[in-house]
């Protein structure tokens, strides 16, 4: 434990950053997104009416369709109070607790209520009005597609001619042309080359998640070749660390989950589609045969039922409780609801548009229609999910009766057991026959991968009246949508067929096999592969050097953010597909470049480092900050793929991936550090610095363990004097010496608490060394 007066300066400090960072909560995309696809639309039906430019007669002179008219409130006053919803007469009006009850003609559903209420208490953010977003896509007749696909983010990619700059001799990559190119342009300069050993810890922490080893970091500072730095870059991407490291990161995106709600299909294997994952970035899997696999495994000649795994993307889906007793008119809101979460996380994922924000109406910023929005969303009610085998059809049938028998046998078993006395003869019968067809039956222990397949879902009545409840019917054609007037599937209108986005395709073509999953798929990597490789290429840019060429990952429409580098991102699109699509080709151009090879102490001219005139510092993620205390503590285990284990179980030295992550019941360690909601989409992590975080590291089981296997590993090692075992604790950590003061410090310590008769001073030591900015950073 670390010392009261160090605790207290911990927290204190721990403190006044999280009050700054409370303070300061500008509006982001995702609060956007949110108010589009939730608030909008329950606005739209319930107030605009009576309450915008379009009313015949504004009531009380308040409009709430634009921001501009909701800051400026109504003959009553402001309508909302940011952050306070008991003081916002909206939140007082719709729960009919002050002098309106609105809407007149009827309270609003309890949800709609909490939702309205949610998006107040969370700043009432509305979106500007953005140029060209009424005038020029969607105009009053409809969404002028030609003119939407003017806007960049849509245009064919061009693979432009390399600028000129003053300081010839600094780009090593084509990329840094276009760097240097716009430093240059702003009168800014790079800074020095980063020396190399902290070019090789932050090479190893970018590609593997780990850190070097003392000896590694000895025999690359050793090597004087001029590939010395490239040959590094190989064997970390040929590593297969390397495959964990990038799978991590695509999980975030996928919003991958070991342990979901128990009304959903079983996830007990639901580790088969990380583990695919990772193996497609340790073979370098084609970007476009990832997207392929993941959305269509199913349906690809060349792939078989091992490959069944990668339809976890859709397979490990959030879906919602139905209550069947309910009217099917609730049900099909529920059912609604998945079918918006799975065209959200796909088109976010791979084109980087918020397709899901036209469910109600046209999209307000982007040329996509309600009508582009159900011809993807009947792609996925075409399809459900479902366990699947890794052995074919013919093999698995079988299995399938045989599991199906022992089904029975269970159930009859429960039942005996319920008799007094049990028939304990008859039980060890029928359990022995249970035994006999497990044993006898080939394949029955076969693994079953969260997946899909091409049934479509029909929510209908389980009798003539809503008071007998639901039934879902799954029937093998597939579904076209019919568009749901304001996204209510209780008012259908006219039906739309399964087809790609119009903005991305001359003539849209309607879907023709099955449900339509592997002609998306394609789509996405032939008629968007402009768009599908500017968003691939962007999140790998953001991963290795903090900050994105669009910093919206998600967004690449109007309400995103604009390409600080436009010629950078294209011509490494272009190229990205021309070296046929591969990841470990995009690496090594970045990694080579002489912009990510920067130090991080360059000029403060660019405060932002928006144009890289240095290198961008950043924290660790807490799964490396893990990973990194068992490496060097000496406990970390390699041991790859395989079911989770539970984060806290005392005995895990296994690495962060492959612990347990539980959709409702997230490991509370996780959640203090920043670690993605599994519930959606996350395209990048939001660092934060708060109390708690604190509190973890200075009293956690974890941080007190791995202090005291550091001071083990230096007792196995022989080392027992004090200089030589501070020595190796900096070695090992930092990947350099001490400086002759950091050792003057150490022995002065360790003199003092000598003298004092203190126990512990090593763990006490190692503690604090473990929670270093120098460990927890990266230069």
């Amino acid at each position: 434990m670390l010392s009261s007066s160090v605790r207290s300066l911990v927290l204190a400090g721990l403190l006044s950053l999280a009050s700054v960072a409370a303070a300061q909560s500008p509006a982001t995309t995702a609060d956007y997104e949110y108010f589009e696809r939730k608030i909008r639309p329950l606005l739209s039906e319930h107030c605009y009416e009576c309450h915008s430019a379009s009313a015949q007669t504004v009531h009380g002179s308040l409009k709430l369709d634009s921001a501009q008219a909701l800051n400026a409130g109504g003959d009553s006053g402001a309508a909302v109070v940011a952050g306070d919803s008991d003081a916002s007469l909206l939140i007082q009006s719709i729960r009919y607790e002050g002098d309106y009850e609105m809407p007149p003609q009827g309270k609003l559903a309890e949800q709609d209520i909490l939702e309205l209420t949610r998006w107040v208490e969370q700043g009432a953010y509305f979106p500007p009005a953005m140029p060209g977003s009424h005038t020029a896509e969607n105009t009053a007749s409809g969404i002028d597609y030609e003119a939407g696909r003017q806007f960049w983010s849509f245009q064919p990619l061009s693979q432009p001619e390399l600028p000129p700059v003053d300081r010839v001799d600094w780009p090593q990559t084509r990329s840094d042309s276009f760097v240097l190119a716009a430093m240059e342009e702003r009168g800014l300069a790079p800074t020095s080359p980063a020396d190399k050993r902290t070019l090789l810890r932050r090479l190893y922490f970018t590609l593997t998640g780990l850190p070097p080893t003392p000896e590694q970091v000895e025999d690359f500072v050793a090597d004087r070749s001029d590939a010395a730095f490239s040959k590094q870059i190989d064997r970390l991407l040929d590593s297969p660390e390397y495959g964990e490291k990038w799978g991590r990161w695509w999980l975030d995106l996928a919003r991958y989950t070991d342990r979901t709600a128990s009304w959903l299909p079983q996830t007990t294997q639901a580790h088969l589609y990380r583990d695919w994952v990772v193996n497609a970035f340790c073979d370098d899997m084609p970007y476009a045969e990832f997207v392929h696999r993941q959305l269509a495994t199913d349906l690809l000649p060349s792939t078989g039922p091992e490959d069944i795994p990668a339809l976890g993307f859709i397979g490990l889906s959030p879906t919602y409780w139905k209550e069947l007793k309910l009217p099917s008119e609730i049900i099909k809101v529920i059912v609604a609801d998945e079918w918006e979460e799975r065209v959200d996380a796909v088109s976010r994922t791979f084109l980087g548009l918020t397709v899901a924000c036209a469910r109600c109406h046209d999209h307000k910023f982007d040329p996509i229609s309600a009508d582009d929005y159900y011809a993807m969303a009947g792609v996925f009610a075409s399809c459900r999910l479902s366990e699947r085998p890794l052995i074919g059809e013919e093999e698995f049938a079988p299995v399938q009766a045989a599991r199906a028998t022992v089904e029975g046998l269970e159930a009859e078993i429960a039942k005996l057991k319920k008799l007094k006395p049990i028939p304990q003869e008859k039980v060890d019968s029928l359990t022995h026959q249970i035994a006999e067809i497990q044993s006898t039956t080939e394949h029955y222990d076969t693994p079953m991968a969260n997946a899909v397949i091409d049934e479509s879902v029909h929510v209908v009545r389980a009798g003539k009246t809503p008071q007998e409840g639901t039934q879902l019917e799954y029937r093998a054609e597939p579904y076209d949508l019919p568009s749901f007037i304001r996204g209510n599937p209780n008012r259908p209108g006219p039906v739309i067929p399964r087809r790609f986005l119009t903005v991305l395709t001359r003539e849209p073509q309607a879907f023709q096999i099955g449900s339509g999953r592997l002609e998306l798929a394609q789509a996405i990597t032939s008629d968007a592969a402009s768009l599908t490789a500017r968003v691939l290429v962007n999140r790998v840019w953001l991963a290795h050097f903090g900050r994105g060429i669009v910093d919206t990952p998600s967004n690449f429409g109007r309400q995103g953010g604009r390409p600080t580098h436009p010629q950078l991102l294209d011509d490494l699109a272009a190229r990205f597909i021309a070296q046929g699509w591969s990841i470990k080709w995009l690496h090594r151009e970045l990694l080579l470049s002489a912009a990510w090879q920067q130090s991080t102490q360059g000029s403060q001219a660019d405060p932002d480092n928006t144009w890289l005139s240095r290198m961008n510092r950043r924290r660790l993620t807490f799964e490396e900050w893990r990973d990194a205390m068992l490496q060097v503590s000496g406990e970390l285990t390699l041991s790859r793929g395989g079911p989770a284990v539970a984060l806290e179980e005392p005995d895990n030295h296994r690495r962060t991936l492959y612990a347990t992550v539980n959709r409702r019941d997230i490991s509370p360690t996780l959640m203090i550090h920043d670690f993605p909601d599994p519930n959606q989409h996350s395209p990048q992590r939001s660092p934060t610095t708060t109390a708690l975080q604190g509190l973890f590291a200075l009293n956690s089981p974890l941080l007190a363990q791995q202090a005291q296997a550091l001071v083990h590993r230096l007792d196995r090692e022989g080392l027992s004097e004090t200089e030589p075992r501070v020595e190796r604790i900096y070695t090992l950590l930092f990947a350099r010496s001490a400086t002759p003061n950091e050792l003057a410090l150490g022995l002065d310590y360790f003199e003092a608490h000598e003298a004092q008769g203190s126990q512990g001073s090593w763990e006490t030591y190692c503690h604090a060394m473990l929670l270093s900015n120098e460990f927890i950073y990266i230069d």
